[in-house]
């Protein structure tokens, strides 16, 4: 067993106990910890924490029990045997990035990432000269034709955001291990209770802990899960130093969500399947991705490294964005939104929002197309959400 005491039980008990160790006063949940800083008995003990002789708490930027409590049941739930919380997914990424990187490195990345993603790796890490080369996702020659002796991460979603292209994490961490670099991948998509990247080769998972993990669109985190020594190291270093930390209160949020992450990510599945399925058959709609139907040409990957095939879809529609823009217009119950993860089902027009400071030649070479519609299914009846985009659906006919 690991410090957690919990490796050796299924998936659903760490889920609901892992990391928690109670306090004197014998509480059943987990506490939450308001506090900025932590008493030292002595000065001696004080100077034994700061020098990290001796394990405590010392300030909640980077040591605080609720938030500590978390990074161990999600490292249990990932297989990992360190996690860092982060004040945001894209703190989770970066953080990544600064600790484990310097000037003159490289990084290849998959062109089928988040949006801000693209943007942070490609301006924001270029102006510390750390410079991001994109391959296709699916191409594993293409993968290996642009690596570098600069290189040091392959970064990756998988699926991807918005089409669910899956990456084959084996074959990738292969590659990168063949070369010496590490293996990043983002598992927002579909949590450690369908995909567990690490079992599989990859040396980092990074989440967005403000979708499934929460679950129900609540607070703003993020999470790296790795080794002792890569997330214990220099990763957690800069979190300690520079500070994006995740706060007690959200930490005990995603505590609550990681004990429904299972049943919950199932019955995202189920509907995002039964939903895929019918747009499949509808008039209007000139393609689905999803990684669940048959079509999908990743399809069989996905069975084999997946449990499920998660909650996300996209769809495009025919006659590009005014018709993509009348169907998500039409919607009543279904939130116009970025975001997804949510226990409500949301809707989003990529190449307007989640992509849109991407150039127009980069929104075509990750497939973005102006019809293309992203939808983030729900626990919402699955007629209900039929019916809430035929009406849309339905108009583009006319």
């Amino acid at each position: 067993m690991s410090k957690n005491g919990f490796d050796d039980y299924g998936f659903d008990t760490r889920a609901v106990r892992a990391g928690q160790t109670r306090t004197a006063e014998g509480e059943q949940d987990e506490p939450i910890f308001p506090t900025v800083s932590f008493v030292a008995q002595s000065a001696a003990q004080a100077a034994a924490r700061f020098s990290g002789a001796e394990h405590g708490n010392i300030y909640s930027r980077f040591t605080n029990p609720t938030v500590r409590t978390f990074e161990q049941r999600l490292a249990s739930l990932e297989g990992g045997e360190r996690c860092v919380a982060t004040a945001s997914g894209m703190a989770a990424i970066l953080t990544t990035c600064m600790g484990l990187l310097k000037s003159g490195d490289h990084i290849l990345a998959s062109r089928s990432i988040f949006g801000p993603t693209v943007i942070l790796l490609s301006n924001i890490l270029a102006r510390f000269g750390v410079q991001t080369t994109f391959v296709p996702l699916t191409d594993l020659d293409a993968w290996e034709r642009a690596i570098q002796p600069s290189t040091r991460l392959l970064f990756l979603e998988t699926p991807s955001n918005p089409l669910s292209e899956i990456a084959d994490i084996k074959a990738l961490s292969d590659i990168a291990h063949r070369h010496g670099c590490l293996l990043v991948v983002d598992n927002c998509f579909l949590t450690p209770a369908l995909q567990q990247p690490l079992k599989l080769g990859a040396d980092i998972v990074v989440h967005s802990a403000s979708k499934y993990i929460d679950g129900q669109g609540r607070a703003v985190g993020g999470a790296v899960v790795g080794s002792e020594k890569l997330v214990g190291g220099d990763i957690y270093n800069f979190l300690r130093t520079a500070g994006p930390s995740m706060s007690p209160f959200n930490a005990w949020i995603y505590l609550k969500g990681l004990e429904t992450l299972r049943l919950r990510m199932e019955a995202h599945g189920r509907n995002a399947l039964m939903l895929a399925t019918w747009l499949e058959q509808q008039p209007a709609v000139a393609r689905v991705h999803y990684p669940g139907l048959t079509s999908h040409p990743q399809h069989a990957l996905a069975a084999r490294q997946q449990s499920g095939y998660g909650g996300v879809l996209a769809f495009e529609v025919k006659g590009g964005r005014e018709a993509a823009w009348k169907v998500i217009d039409a919607t009543r119950i279904i939130s116009i939104t970025a975001t997804f993860g949510d226990t409500k089902s949301t809707i989003t027009h990529p190449a307007t929002t989640t992509h849109w400071r991407l150039t127009p030649e980069a929104r075509l070479e990750a497939g973005i197309t102006d019809g293309l519609i992203r939808i983030g299914v729900g626990l919402e009846d699955i007629e209900d959400l039929k019916n809430d985009l035929a009406r849309g659906l339905d108009a583009c006919r006319l």
